[in-house]
């Protein structure tokens, strides 16, 4: 008798640990990103360096750079590193060289002896950069406002080494693009919020800044120069701090970007950010597990214990309460990120999220390092 009674008892005190787990997550790190107040001052503007790397972005280019040369900004480069591209970019960015003067081109032409990722092209554009404030972003991105730079740029003092920004996706119909925006808000809920609460681990490219000298001081990419992926988060990863990282969360110095519109393009995009996580801090890949497992544990501890003759309710009871506090955050957090209809969503990707990710990684670690091109 009592070892019938033991499986619930101990999968009830397991379901009650992964919905702990969860509820810290959600009030310690997510609710942050919706309780920081956004920077009222403006100080002084230092003059930034924009950095852009580019290969076959013609369309993309041309449709979207206007607005980041564009900026009300008063003392601002625009580099643009066009990287072997083989379509008409050369000509795109030579018609915006006669528009826009603080335009720059860094051209790299193809060589079939030496084959490179993204970071040798960020390094290029960082190396011309004339400015120590350098802002990046990507070519199919478009920043929200004329005041993005003013942005991100009013975050750096003489503490300040980072500043992280929000880089969300255009909202566009259909499942799969509802589900890039739930899954890069939801990434940013953590990464935002661990760096609010001084545990910063990652940026992402479409939106980040940092210091021209913190970048050569420190090696440039230094160890993880071969790694195929990882141009942002994993420099942030080895170089940020509690008290060298700031974020910028107005409406205003967001970006948006052109989201992959079949599962195909997303997977292979998806899978070539995962190659990082392996390299990050082992504090940093302890806090990313512990949250999508103890998910998994949740929702399957759940499942069976509501087939139990007894414990049942009490389940029950801590499920409702995850769920309110789950629904609560997310709605105010796409608030703060403008990305309406977010907590919605959630209710279904929530579940199945992990298990995407899950699958991917480890279809990772089956493939042969070097697969994946940056573009």
């Amino acid at each position: 008798m009592f070892h019938d009674n033991l499986f619930p008892i101990i999968l009830f005190a397991l379901f009650s640990v992964a919905s702990a787990v969860q509820l810290f997550y959600y009030f310690w790190f997510y609710l942050a990103v919706y309780l920081k107040k956004e920077k009222a001052d403006r100080p002084d503007r230092k003059p930034v360096s924009v950095i852009i790397c580019a290969r076959n972005e013609a369309e993309n280019l041309k449709n979207f750079l206007p607005s980041v040369l564009e900026q009300k900004y008063p003392d601002y480069e625009v580099i643009v590193v066009n990287d072997c591209s083989e379509d008409n970019s050369y000509e795109i960015l030579g018609n915006f060289l006669k528009i826009y003067p603080h335009l720059r081109i860094s051209n790299v032409n193809r060589d079939p002896k030496f084959t490179h990722n993204k970071k040798f092209a960020q390094f290029i554009g960082i190396k011309a950069a004339k400015n120590e404030i350098l802002v990046f972003t990507d070519a199919d991105c478009r920043p929200e406002s004329p005041q993005w730079l003013e942005g991100i740029a009013s975050h750096f003092d003489d503490k300040t080494d980072f500043v992280l920004g929000y880089g969300g996706y255009n909202n566009k119909k259909g499942l799969l693009s509802k589900y890039i925006r739930y899954d890069c808000m939801t990434i940013a809920m953590q990464y935002l919020g661990m760096a609010i609460c001084g545990v910063p681990y990652m940026g992402v490219g479409r939106n980040l800044a940092y210091r021209r000298s913190l970048f050569f001081e420190n090696k440039g990419f230094g160890a993880y120069n071969h790694v195929i992926s990882g141009d942002d988060d994993l420099f942030v990863n080895s170089n940020a701090n509690k008290s060298n990282t700031a974020v910028e969360f107005s409406h205003t110095s967001h970006t948006r970007s052109v989201p992959c519109t079949s599962f195909s393009d997303w997977k292979i995009q998806k899978k070539r950010h995962l190659t990082t996580a392996p390299y990050y801090k082992f504090r940093d890949k302890f806090l990313l597990v512990a949250e999508p497992a103890s998910r998994i544990i949740f929702y399957a501890a759940f499942i069976i214990l509501l087939s139990l003759p007894f414990l049942w309710q009490y389940a029950l009871g801590i499920f409702g309460l995850r769920l309110l506090t789950q629904i609560t955050v997310v709605a105010l957090v796409q608030k703060k990120l403008n990305e309406p209809g977010m907590a919605g969503y959630s209710l279904f990707f929530d579940i199945f999220s992990p298990l995407i990710n899950g699958i991917l990684l480890l279809t990772n670690k089956l493939k042969r390092p070097g697969k994946y091109q940056w573009k």
